[in-house]
C-alpha cells in the first residue's frame, strides 16, 4: 500500500510562483517527499515522458509547452501515494477540476480552449496516472541516488 508517484509542476504553475503552495499541499496530506529537482527538459526528454500520447493530436502541444520553461519534479511517496495524488491535482481539464484541487484552484481553462489557442493545456501540474506509470516515470526523471529515505512524523501516526 505504501506507493510512489511522480509529481510535476508544469511552467505556469513555476512561473506563476506557486511551487511552494503546491508542495505545501501534499506534505499537508502526509505524503513525503523522497526526491525533488529543479530542471528544464528538453523536446526528446519531454516526447519520452508523453510517449503513451505520441499518436493523439494535442502531443505537439503538451511537448511544446513542457518544455517552455522550467519545471519542479519530485516523487511523493505514502499509502495510496498515486490514488492520493490525483484526488489532489484535480481533472486534468481544469475547468472540470473540483475546487480544492490544484488544478481548480489554480488553473480554469478548458482543454478544448487551451489547444483552440494553441496554448498545450496549461494545467499547472502532472501526477502520474497509476502505478505502473509512476513507476516509469520515477524512473525516466530520477536516478535512485536522487531518491532519500527518512522517518516524517506523520509517519508514526498512520503506518
Amino acid at each position: 500500500m505504501i506507493e510512489r508517484s511522480l509529481v510535476i509542476i508544469k511552467p505556469d504553475g513555476v512561473e506563476r510562483g506557486l511551487v511552494g503552495e503546491i508542495i505545501k499541499r501534499f506534505e499537508n496530506v502526509g505524503l513525503k517527499i523522497v526526491g525533488i529537482k529543479m530542471m528544464w527538459i528538453d523536446k526528446r526528454f519531454a516526447e519520452q515522458h508523453y510517449s503513451a500520447h505520441k499518436t493523439k493530436p494535442f502531443f505537439k502541444e503538451l511537448v511544446g509547452f513542457i518544455t517552455e520553461g522550467p519545471v519542479v519534479a519530485f516523487v511523493v511517496e505514502g499509502v495510496h501515494a498515486v490514488d492520493n495524488v490525483r484526488r489532489l491535482v484535480g481533472h486534468t481539464s481544469p475547468h472540470e477540476a473540483a475546487p480544492g484541487t490544484i488544478r481548480g484552484d489554480f488553473a480554469h481553462i478548458s482543454m478544448a480552449y487551451a489547444s483552440k489557442k494553441g496554448l498545450g493545456g496549461k494545467n499547472v501540474i502532472h501526477a502520474s496516472g497509476s502505478k505502473k506509470e509512476a513507476e516509469e516515470e520515477i524512473k525516466l526523471w530520477f536516478k535512485k541516488d536522487e531518491m532519500h529515505s527518512y522517518t516524517t512524523v506523520h509517519e508514526k501516526h498512520v503506518f
